[in-house]
């Protein structure tokens, strides 16, 4: 038998443009031989719907996508991911299903039992686990037919559930197991899904044919990288990262030959560096946006989203906006335009000076006797943000956010300037992985001006400032934030790890006390595995180390 596995881009929502592009992937793969042709999950509808599925509607155009498919599965068998209505009063509406179509109908349906609840994920929300387990006989074979999490109870030292479902299904004796998947990319995840689905085929004795999501959903980033797993647990193919993908696989071959591809290494800042192209690609090209426009201040983290901009949308739809201040140095004002000319894109210069003083003449009665200070600094960054959302109303451009992760988690910036935007780029972007990222995009040659990387950073917005005179050195403040953002460890278990005890609570503080600013910001490109946003949730009025 010859199974496609179709990695493909589909938009939430978008019924014809997903209908049209797998009817065009099945084609495609009945033209390669293809005896069956596989979908990812919640192909038609797109993933994470959210809360799309409670609407009958929305989920009635799902079901006639699945029609039309049904109608173009003769010759070929299709696999699609689709929701699927509970018929049973009792329990949640949906469920959310794996179909199988062939000679023109739908032939049978799996339900899908691990429900993830974490992280990004909210299915329970919507969908009832599976209660019956059952294989698909096609041409002679016999198919396990299961939807991502219903594999990652296994091979983890902390299983999330109480049972397998391929348990169950290896009653039926299956000859190897198709896997549909939403599984959205961090830069560590790739690894872990490997080892996750070995341990399935090594536990099961089955090949395994998985194929996944690839592209953007908002905030939620998908890297394909669809496998293929003999018996042996050895990996036969692994698809491209980050890009749509039809290959097609010989069942004989896979259980029998030697061809063995492996996976396809990748390095974090090369995969966080093409997950963040990909990620602003896709928001602007699935909202039907063009233009980008941001603030250029000669620092490392406009400059990355400069970059990144540049690289996905094109120069010429990337617009820069330099704004220096009485406080800005000359040599930030250069490497600004000196970055902008590199990449060929427009720049506007609008000194703010006279502004901020118009605003301090106009506040000074109010404000008589009272000494400078953050007041002042965060009105240059408003007065900032005020300039970039006039230049996008006026022109349409969408603001990119340039803060970064480190910035976010403290607090380092301010509501209604700096941490403006319709998307921020690299606010899952540690400080020190944004020069690491300057680095690997000056590899080919200076794109970026060394002296933006080598100058000391700083906000510029009083005479002299440093971000060292607020903040711990970067590398230290990066390595607390981490522990205990992404490893949930405890104060005293950073302070063990060797960590400077005062540090680890001012900067747990500063974390919890500045929820409030990331419950304002704009949706967060995820590329590690506990993002600020959708896949993170604390309340904002608590006690906890504040």
């Amino acid at each position: 038998m010859n199974i496609a596995l179709a990695q493909i881009n589909v938009h939430v929502g978008n019924f014809d443009a997903n209908l049209k592009k797998m009817l065009d992937y099945t084609e495609r793969a009945k033209r390669q031989g293809a005896d069956i042709v596989v979908f990812p999950e919640l192909a038609t509808v797109g993933y994470p719907p959210r809360d799309f599925l409670e609407f009958d509607d929305f989920i009635d155009q799902a079901n006639l996508v699945v029609e039309q498919l049904a109608k173009a599965a003769d010759g070929i068998a299709i696999i699609v991911g689709s929701p699927t209505k509970n018929p049973v009063v009792q329990g949640k509406d949906l469920y959310n299903s794996a179909y199988f179509l062939a000679n023109g109908r739908i032939q049978q349906v799996q339900h899908k039992t691990l429900l993830p609840t974490y992280d990004i994920f909210d299915e329970y929300r919507y969908f009832e686990p599976a209660a019956e387990w059952n294989v698909v006989r096609y041409q002679d074979k016999t198919i396990a037919m299961i939807v991502c999490e219903d594999s990652w109870n296994v091979g983890n030292e902390n299983p999330l559930y109480q049972m397998n479902p391929m348990d169950k299904i290896m009653e039926h004796a299956p000859d190897f197991i198709i896997n549909i998947s939403a599984s959205p990319f961090a830069y560590d995840h790739a690894a872990e899904r490997v080892e996750v689905l070995q341990a399935n085929v090594t536990i099961y004795d089955l090949p395994m044919y998985y194929v996944n999501h690839v592209g953007a959903q908002t905030e939620v980033l998908f890297d394909g990288g669809s496998l293929v797993l003999n018996r042996k647990g050895e990996v036969v193919d692994e698809m491209p990262y980050f890009e749509e993908c039809l290959r097609v696989y010989n069942t004989e071959e896979v259980d029998n030959g030697d061809d063995v591809s492996g996976e396809r290494r990748r390095d974090k800042i090369t995969l966080i560096h093409d997950a963040l192209v990909m990620g602003i690609k896709q928001y602007f090209g699935k909202l039907g946006f063009k233009r980008a426009i941001l603030g250029l201040s000669g620092g490392i983290d406009s400059a990355l989203v400069a970059v990144l901009a540049a690289r996905a949308l094109g120069a010429d739809n990337v617009r820069c906006v330099l704004m220096p201040s009485q406080h800005s140095s000359d040599h930030s004002v250069n490497d600004a335009r000196q970055l902008a000319q590199n990449l060929g894109c427009q720049y506007d210069i609008v000194p703010i000076e006279s502004v901020y003083h118009e605003y301090m003449k106009l506040l000074q009665p109010h404000f008589f006797g009272q000494p400078e200070g953050l007041t002042e600094e965060n009105l240059q960054a408003r007065i900032r943000g005020m300039i970039l959302m006039a230049f996008s109303n006026k022109f349409g451009d969408i603001l990119l956010n340039t803060s970064n992760k480190s910035e976010m988690a403290v607090g380092y910036g301010t509501l209604y300037g700096d941490m403006c935007g319709g998307l921020s780029v690299i606010g899952d972007v540690y400080k020190t992985e944004c020069f690491e990222l300057a680095k690997f995009m000056n590899k080919d040659g200076e794109v970026i001006p060394e002296n933006i990387i080598t100058k000391p950073p700083s906000a510029e917005l009083r005479p002299g400032q440093l971000d060292s005179q607020s903040l711990p050195p970067y590398p230290e403040l990066d390595a607390v934030l981490y522990q205990y953002i992404e490893l949930h460890q405890s104060p005293q278990d950073i302070i063990e790890a060797g960590a400077d005890p005062l540090l680890v609570q001012k900067a747990l503080r500063l974390v919890n006390i500045n929820e409030f600013k990331r419950h304002q910001t704009a949706p967060v490109l995820r590329v590690s595995k506990k993002a600020f946003g959708m896949g993170r949730r604390f309340p904002i009025v608590a006690k906890y180390l504040n």
